[in-house]
């Protein structure tokens, strides 16, 4: 397998733990990147962007990671906690009034960002052109009520979790979250990564390639459970398969669901929330420290494994096996992971164009994770 790019000495293992995932799990096209300390010590990519024409994965290709874009929507509410333009305690309706209706008068934006809001499935028929034109479906969110009591239990907010976080954004600032991330952390850092791709970037962003066969909770669980709605809502109108290749789906704006990036951007990302990158650091170490203590775990009402967030991340064992203790981030559909770890000094990003649903988990990002690990000397205590 050919493997372009940069490989310090001392992290070959990670080298070779990424070109064992085309050889031996499947890999199509893809690409990881690390910081140590405040500096790259791995940014490699390899094999094919578009399966369809062949285009290879390039330096500059950008890849659709799904959840992982869960982690970036979270810094930015964060960044506006710490301005003092937000109180995550406070009632969300503080800053979007017409959020209070139907009994969510006292549901607060931390139990948003920790998934006890209530609200994982999103009511209302909606058309895909109403999702991705942003105000019907917030506005749908605004006049649902809850389905559990707000704060008493966690289930994972899939989508919902970006419109409601995005729209707090938009009140507070008068930019779409998209257009606030790019303002305030991607163009300071000189990010590829993006909520909403340009149409002038479409053209370096890989292809997604679906599972082989989508898993159906619905012949399981029935379409009217939970599960089914949260992960295929609102309206039923999504599935893990080719629409997320349209550019429709790509330009909008889902904060919680479609965010375009390159493993680099991610990398670089987490590592600016937890020291400075040229000068730029996104968050206060006591931002990090609240935003990454557990706030739910347990069992979740909607996916029913063991879930464990903090304010906005994904915490172990989440993230992985192998991951530290200290580590925050969030994986994405199918495949895509980044985590910043303050203790180890690191920040991990992976993405890829071929996605994968197992039972056991993923191999390719733990392969990554477990090597990366070795490399720096340290294994990581399992838990948190």
């Amino acid at each position: 397998m050919d493997v372009s790019g940069l490989t310090e000495p001392g992290f070959e293992r990670v080298r070779e733990a990424f070109a064992h995932n085309f050889t031996a799990h499947g890999d199509i096209g893809a690409a990881c990147c690390v910081y140590l300390d405040g500096r790259p010590v791995v940014d490699i990519w390899g094999g094919t962007a578009d399966p369809v024409a062949g285009t290879p994965w390039r330096q500059d290709t950008v890849q659709l990671v799904f959840s992982a874009a869960k982690g970036p929507t979270a810094v930015c509410i964060h960044r506006l906690a710490e301005q003092g333009l937000l109180d995550v305690d406070a009632p969300v309706a503080r800053y979007w009034p017409e959020f209070a209706a139907a009994g969510k008068e006292r549901i607060t934006t931390r139990m948003v960002l920790s998934h006890r809001a209530g609200l994982a499935a999103v009511a209302g028929d909606l058309a895909l052109a109403d999702v991705l034109a942003w105000d019907p479906v917030v506005e749908a969110i605004a006049a649902q009520a809850p389905e559990w009591e707000p704060g008493s239990a966690h289930g994972y907010h899939a989508r919902s979790f970006g419109w409601i976080l995005g729209e707090i954004i938009r009140r507070i600032t008068g930019e779409s979250a998209g257009r606030y991330l790019a303002r305030t952390v991607c163009a300071p850092l000189g990010l590829d990564y993006w909520v909403g791709l340009p149409a002038a970037e479409r053209a370096r962003c890989a292809r997604l390639v679906p599972p082989d066969a989508e898993h159906s909770a619905a012949a399981v669980l029935g379409a009217n459970s939970l599960t089914v709605r949260v992960m295929t809502g609102p309206s039923g109108l999504f599935g893990y398969n080719e629409m997320w290749n349209r550019d429709d789906v790509l330009a909008a704006e889902m904060p919680s669901s479609n965010g375009v990036g390159s493993a680099r951007a991610l990398a670089r990302l987490y590592a600016a929330t937890i020291g400075e990158i040229d000068g730029i650091r996104l968050l206060r170490p006591e931002t990090v420290r609240e935003a990454t203590r557990v706030v739910s775990r347990g069992p979740d009402r909607v996916i029913f494994v063991e879930t464990c967030f903090g304010l906005g991340f994904s915490l172990p064992p989440m993230l992985g096996a192998d991951c530290g203790p200290s580590a925050f981030g969030h994986p994405g559909a199918g495949g895509s992971l980044g985590f910043a770890d303050p203790e180890a000094g690191l920040a991990f990003a992976y993405v890829m164009n071929r996605m994968r649903f197992e039972a056991g988990g993923d191999p390719r990002a733990a392969l990554l994770v477990r090597a990366l690990y070795e490399c720096i000397g340290r294994d990581p205590p399992r838990g948190r």
